[in-house]
C-alpha cells in the first residue's frame, strides 16, 4: 500500500480507502462485511470512509464492530453529517445542534472518541455557514474531530468556507469527496485547481462508476443478477444513467488497454483517478473480500500519457464534465 498526505495537512491516508456506502447494513450481511474489512486490513488499508446515515445509521455500527480490538492509532476513520437520520427537522443539515448531535451518535456507532475526519455531506443552504463552520471548529477544539472536510460542494462554497476560515481563525477545510472516475470528471474544472492553490485533497468516490468500470455491464444484455444496477436500496438509481449501448461499448473497449497492463479493468480505473495528484484516495467499496483484493493493486500503479490519451481517446464524448452536475438540494430534504 502506498500513501499519501491529505491535502496540504500532515495526516497520511492510504491511497485506497475502504467505503461502506451502499454494503454494510444494507447490501452485505455483517459476516461478510467484517471479511470485506478484515481483507482491507490486511491489504494494508488503513483509511475508512462511513457516513451518518449509510444503511439509517446502520453502517457505522457495522464498522465499528469490525474495527474493534484494532490499534486505533493505526487507522484513520472518516465520517459525514448533513442527510436526514431522523424525522425531526433538526435531524438534518449541517445547523449548530444537528452537527453536534450527529457528531455524538457517529461516535457511540463508531466506537471511538474521535473521528480522524468530518466532513460535511453536502452544502446547506439553509444554515449560515459560519454557524456550521464555527460547530466543526468547536468539536476540533473538544477532540473529538482531528480534521474537517466537505463532499460534494461545489469551488465557490469550498472558497467561501476557506475565506470565514480564515477570516475567524477557524480551522480550515482540508478536504473535498467528490464523485469522480473516469466517466465523470466534473472536479477537474472548478474544484481541482482551487483545492490545488488551497491545499485541499480530494478523496473520490465511485472510481469504479458504481461498478460500470470493471465492464460487467454488456451492451444489450440483460443486467447482471446480484449488481448495483439491479439493488432497490439506492444503487440501481445511482448507476441508470451510465446504462446506455454507447457508453457501455466504450468502456468494453477499455478491456484490451488493461491487458496490455496486466490490470483488472477495475485496477485501471482506480489506478486512473489516482494519476491526478490532487487525489490523496480513492474510496473502494466492496460486497467480497476478492473484490478488496483486486482493487487494493491499483496502488502504486503509473499510467504513463499515452495510456491516459488512449482512454481519453476510447471514451470521448461520453466523458461528463460539466461542474454544474456537482449540487446540493436548495432545502434540506
Amino acid at each position: 500500500m502506498e500513501f499519501r498526505n491529505l491535502g496540504r495537512s500532515g495526516l497520511k491516508v492510504s491511497e485506497i480507502s475502504y467505503g461502506n456506502w451502499l454494503t454494510h447494513g444494507s447490501q452485505v450481511e455483517e459476516d461478510a462485511a467484517r471479511e470485506c474489512v478484515r481483507a482491507a486490513l490486511d491489504e494494508g488499508v488503513t483509511t475508512f470512509d462511513t457516513a451518518d446515515v449509510y444503511a439509517g445509521t446502520r453502517a457505522e455500527e457495522v464498522l465499528g464492530r469490525a474495527l474493534e480490538g484494532q490499534r486505533r492509532e493505526g487507522l484513520e476513520i472518516f465520517t459525514k453529517v448533513y442527510w436526514p437520520t431522523g424525522p425531526g427537522p433538526n435531524d438534518r443539515g449541517l445547523s449548530r445542534k444537528h452537527v453536534f448531535e450527529s457528531i455524538h451518535g457517529s461516535l457511540r456507532r463508531l466506537r471511538t472518541d474521535y473521528v480522524d475526519l468530518y466532513q460535511a455531506h453536502r452544502f446547506d443552504y439553509e444554515t449560515p455557514l459560519e454557524e456550521t463552520l464555527r460547530a466543526f471548529d468547536d468539536l476540533v477544539r473538544q477532540g473529538k474531530v482531528l480534521y474537517v472536510g466537505v463532499s460534494e460542494w461545489r469551488a465557490e462554497e469550498i472558497e467561501r468556507a476557506l475565506k470565514i476560515a480564515d477570516e475567524m481563525g477557524f480551522d480550515r477545510i482540508v478536504s473535498s469527496q467528490p464523485q469522480y472516475s473516469m466517466l465523470w470528471r466534473v472536479i477537474e474544472e472548478e474544484v481541482v485547481p482551487l483545492s490545488e492553490r488551497e491545499g485541499i485533497g480530494q478523496i473520490v468516490w465511485s472510481p469504479i462508476a458504481q461498478g460500470v468500470l470493471t465492464g460487467k455491464y454488456k451492451p444489450g444484455q440483460p443486467l447482471p443478477e446480484g449488481s448495483r444496477a439491479t439493488d432497490d436500496k439506492g444503487g440501481a438509481d445511482m448507476i441508470k444513467h451510465y446504462l446506455n449501448d454507447d457508453l457501455l461499448t466504450r468502456v468494453q473497449e477499455l478491456g484490451p488497454v488493461a491487458a496490455d497492463l496486466g490490470l483488472s479493468m477495475a485496477q485501471l480505473a482506480v489506478a486512473w483517478v489516482l494519476q491526478n495528484p490532487n487525489v490523496s484516495s480513492a474510496i473502494v467499496g466492496a460486497s467480497r473480500p476478492e473484490q478488496v483484493r483486486d482493487n487494493v493493486k491499483a496502488a502504486g500503479v503509473k499510467l504513463d500519457a499515452d495510456v491516459l490519451k488512449r482512454i481519453d481517446d476510447i471514451l470521448g464524448p461520453v466523458v461528463i464534465r460539466d461542474p454544474g452536475k456537482t449540487r446540493s438540494p436548495e432545502r434540506r430534504p
